[in-house]
């Protein structure tokens, strides 16, 4: 050590400097995971939220599902139709729906992919990267919904 070496504590005039622990805000301490249910319940109630989507997912499991939300204590299932992979920091999200007779199927997509990747985006914090929509089947105004008669009374 030469002469002109400060010794610690000299250069604050005897004081040592004081490390933080943890680093940050405590709102920034830890991990947050979303599970891709999380994202599947968002998404599949903004889609509904879109004027034109009369239902979400294919025949058989809009039936399966109309059954199981009979049954008494039975929670309806409003990730039906929906399909999320959710990662760290992006998710990507499939969507099946059922779209009224009469509306632009271009329309009624893309104000389900606005309305889902604001309402994903805004809740989460994730990057929704994309949103692909199937169509698969269009309700006629004539046609009843194919959920079947309850058995129970």
């Amino acid at each position: 050590m030469s002469d002109t070496a400060e010794k610690p504590g000299e250069a604050t005039g005897g004081r040592t400097s004081v490390t933080k622990r943890g680093g940050g805000s405590a709102g920034t301490r830890g991990r947050t995971t979303i599970a891709d249910g999380v994202v599947e319940k968002i998404a599949g109630l903004a889609a509904r939220d879109v004027m034109g989507v009369h239902a979400m997912g294919s025949g058989l499991s809009r039936t399966f599902g109309a059954v199981r939300d009979r049954v008494p204590g039975g929670t309806k299932s409003v990730s039906r139709g929906v399909k999320a992979e959710v990662g760290e920091v992006q998710t990507a999200l499939d969507l099946e729906i059922v779209v009224e007779y009469g509306v632009s199927i271009a329309d009624v997509a893309r104000d389900v992919r606005e309305n889902v990747v604001a309402a994903v985006e805004r809740m989460t914090g994730l990057e929704v990267v994309e949103v692909n929509i199937a169509v698969s089947d269009v309700k006629l105004p004539d046609e009843e919904d194919e959920e079947p008669e309850s058995r129970l009374q």
